[in-house]
């Protein structure tokens, strides 16, 4: 069984439809890039995964869970399914440790100290150990957002998801946060990347899902959609020649 197992998810805000009959899967220790254009439906496609957008049809299955069964404890299953943002949210009022501390605390009943050894641990795997007592607002995009993925890293995820985790930070910033994800790729992570990074997407993922207009337009091994571009669909050859010609 696939470790995240989207099963023809459609979804509607009223009368328009952002997702339509979108099949897909992350088996475990595969990295898969969803990419296409804006509002295409990406960003809300791996919020679902998590349920934190409900979908109105089909299923998603997460290591054996139905996200959308009733009964199902969703506040557990988000704590073992890890989510980085575009815009990092950290709580401002507290310290980078606290920040990595809290969830560990509130939601996996950890003692503080065994959260802030955790804590610790997962700021040296991002290289900012030095920068534990210091608020979010001290520090860079880049910066903030490793301390993100690390708060993650602390609950023990079972898989990660990442939305369009670069898209806020200025150019210079963003290698540092891709080699913290190419790291955990390397490790063996189950990563879900929603990311316009087509460098990262050639180099680290296992497959790419190519969607537009709420759809999955291409879902086929990396080597593949990068490889062999003639084969791809329109929609997505002209997508490639834009992205790819800068």
């Amino acid at each position: 069984m696939p470790m995240i197992d989207i099963r023809g998810v459609s979804k509607w805000y009223n009368e328009f439809q952002v997702l339509t009959d979108c099949t897909t899967h992350v088996e475990k220790g595969e990295v898969v890039v969803v990419c296409g254009p804006s509002g295409s439906g990406k960003s809300t496609l791996i919020k679902c995964v998590n349920a934190l957008e409900p979908f109105q049809k089909g299923d998603i299955v997460v290591d054996g869970i139905s996200v959308s069964a009733r009964g199902t404890d969703l506040p557990r299953l988000r704590s073992r399914v890890g989510m980085v943002f575009q815009h990092f949210e950290l709580f401002p009022h507290l310290s980078v440790i606290e920040n990595l501390c809290l969830a560990q605390v509130k939601v996996l009943g950890r003692s503080k100290s065994e959260a802030a050894t955790k804590g610790m641990h997962y700021l040296e795997r991002v290289g900012l150990a030095s920068q534990r007592d210091k608020f979010p607002g001290q520090l860079s995009g880049g910066q903030q957002q490793r301390v993100a993925i690390a708060r993650a890293l602390c609950m023990d995820p079972i898989a990660m998801l990442f939305d369009e985790p670069t898209s806020a930070l200025d150019p210079e910033m963003v290698g540092e946060v891709l080699e913290v994800m190419v790291g955990l790729a390397k490790e063996g992570m189950t990563m879900m990347v929603v990311t316009h990074e087509m460098g990262f997407a050639r180099s680290v993922s296992d497959r790419v899902v190519f969607m537009d207009a709420g759809r999955i337009v291409e879902d086929c091994p990396t080597k593949e959609f990068f490889g062999n571009i003639e084969a791809r669909s329109e929609r997505a050859r002209h997508f490639l020649g834009k992205i790819l010609a800068h």
